[in-house]
């Protein structure tokens, strides 16, 4: 069981990584970093497993989660501003060190 749930981690963490090296536009890249963080999840998940490490996997996964769900949160709204902005996600519209384009 923890070696197919490593692997399934494993496959979700490339899917994650392949989406983020093709994505133009900033919702396939949040997308694929939400990939790439429940493959982290799902690589935690053999903590439980372990008899004197289940409390401590509880609180190791009920913290990843408030992070991540406020890290989500954080990120939509920088997508929307960004919208609203420049009318469009696409990935030419984002420069780096200033707002002109």
């Amino acid at each position: 069981m923890i070696a197919s749930t490593l692997a399934a981690s494993v496959i979700v963490l490339m899917i994650g990584y392949y989406t983020l090296i093709t994505s133009r536009d900033l919702i396939r890249l949040l997308i694929s970093l939400e990939l790439m963080f429940a493959a982290v999840f799902l690589s935690l998940l053999p903590l439980f497993a372990i008899d004197a490490l289940t409390a401590e996997g509880m609180v190791v996964m009920v913290a990843s989660l408030f992070t991540s769900s406020s890290e989500l949160l954080v990120l939509i709204s920088a997508i929307i501003l960004f919208d609203r902005k420049f009318r469009g996600v696409a990935m030419e519209k984002v420069s780096s060190g200033g707002d002109e384009l």
